[in-house]
């Protein structure tokens, strides 16, 4: 079981559980086609985007395999919201989870995602004890696999036309990294 202190500070940034405040920058960014172009969801309006949110704020801890922690990416200096970032726990049998991140295109290119998705990896690997990390994303998301290479993570595969999404066959990437690998 992992149920963080909240919040979960970086040198630029805040991770913290979100709150029926963050609505209308949450719904800034997930109502935008460029933002989810290469996510499984579609452009959120506002009822759609305060539903997730409220499925967002019951994910602050990971008691079981298929939980997940989501949690909102915000600037120490500011307090403004910048996106979210996620830890999933895939396998207690296998000790797997699987990150993913979001941030709205404004502060996109600051290293935000970078290391937001690192405390994500140290949630994983220092706290949970698993023994593999990995990241999935659309083979078109060449910022987001960017972002994974950064992190250290390693390309594992690319798989062809394996998902039917948003009425077109895409590809994915699988990047991962192990336990052993892990350098904070």
């Amino acid at each position: 079981m992992l149920k963080p202190d909240y919040p979960l500070l970086t040198d630029r940034l805040a991770l913290r559980p979100f709150t029926l405040e963050d609505l209308p920058a949450y719904h800034a960014y997930g109502s935008r086609p460029d933002v989810v172009r290469y996510l499984y969801w579609q452009v959120r309006d506002l009822p759609a985007s305060r539903a997730a949110l409220e499925q967002a704020m019951t994910r602050t801890s990971l008691q079981a395999e298929g939980d997940a922690l989501e949690l909102a990416v915000t600037s120490r200096a500011s307090g403004e919201l910048l996106g979210s970032v996620l830890l999933f726990w895939r396998s207690q049998e296998h000790r797997q989870g699987e990150i993913g991140y979001v941030l709205h295109p404004d502060h996109h290119g600051h290293g935000y995602a970078t290391e937001a998705a690192r405390v994500m990896l140290h949630l994983g690997f220092d706290r949970l004890e698993l023994h593999r990390v990995y990241g999935r994303l659309d083979a078109r998301n060449t910022a987001s696999a960017r972002v994974l290479e950064k992190l250290g993570m390693r390309r594992e595969a690319h798989l062809v036309h394996n998902e039917y999404v948003k009425g077109e066959w895409t590809d994915e990437v699988i990047y991962a990294m192990l336990r052993s690998e892990w350098r904070p």
